[in-house]
């Protein structure tokens, strides 16, 4: 397997397929680098070059008791571009991968980055709050510990079908793909995947889209029961400079896979752009 060592001494596993100008993937939780396969596949396929990594404490990256935080985060990620070289990258986060892209650029700025891709991202902040209204309340993310907790396993399990939209009435979600979602989620480990929940719920990255200045396009569904549009993908379309929304009509949060011809002729589209 592929992996660096981070300056805490953390091994972090990557995938790097195909060659040409790298797009870097950022996965949404609890997932790994896996869940960018159709993408990976797609795009090395048409003269790029595909890195994902498993964040610390998820899938096969080591599982420190240390560092599940975005900022940890961000700077495993910078270590990564920086000892594979990578320049005129560009950047795609899903999810909890969302937010650690923008704090990315927060932190270590656009040099190395050519676009920026946020897919039903967790940006800008998605616990409400006084300067939140339109925020989940965070007893939303206090029963998603304790259900963590309880039974990791169940909870992946039923987790899966809101993810997907699979309770939507007439979708096609197959039961292999809420079986990787399980599976996925069931390989990393359970203290960084508690600690994360932190992380993605309550962490503001406002000042980090502020910082952005590169081109950047939204992707989020409408129907995502995850990460509602509203408080995230319109406001931050309207935060970072440069910015364009794609709004899939009926789509889930894990529209990657649910949506994934689409998603890859949008990033494809928009790369070559």
């Amino acid at each position: 397997m592929s992996t660096i060592i981070t300056k805490d001494g953390t091994e972090i596993f990557y995938k790097d397929w195909g060659q040409g100008q790298p797009v870097v993937f950022s996965h949404g939780w609890p997932l790994t680098a896996d869940a960018w396969d159709a993408q990976m596949v797609f795009l090395s396929s048409h003269g790029y070059r595909t890195i994902a990594h498993d964040r610390r404490g998820h899938g096969r990256s080591g599982q420190p008791s240390q560092g599940n935080d975005m900022d940890t985060y961000a700077d495993d990620l910078a270590t990564l571009i920086e000892k594979l070289d990578l320049k005129n990258v560009v950047l795609v986060g899903h999810s909890t991968g969302g937010g650690e892209v923008a704090h990315y650029i927060g932190r270590h700025g656009n040099a190395r980055v050519a676009k920026l891709v946020l897919i039903g991202a967790v940006p800008p902040i998605m616990v409400k709050s006084e300067n939140n209204p339109g925020g989940l309340p965070i007893s939303v993310f206090d029963d998603i510990r304790r259900n963590v907790l309880a039974d990791r396993s169940q909870f992946y399990k039923d987790l899966s079908s809101p993810f997907y939209g699979a309770n939507r009435a007439g979708a096609k979600v197959s039961q292999g793909m809420r079986d990787s979602f399980w599976l996925q989620g069931m390989i990393g480990g359970l203290k960084g995947q508690y600690e994360c929940i932190k992380q993605f719920s309550e962490v503001d990255y406002t000042s980090d889209l502020k910082k952005v200045e590169v081109p950047t396009l939204v992707i989020h569904g409408d129907d995502d029961q995850i990460v509602p549009i509203d408080d995230a993908g319109r406001l931050s379309a309207k935060i970072v400079k440069h910015a364009t929304l794609k709004v899939y009509p009926g789509a889930p949060h894990g529209l990657t896979a649910t949506h994934q011809d689409q998603v890859n002729q949008d990033l494809l589209t928009f790369i070559r752009s």
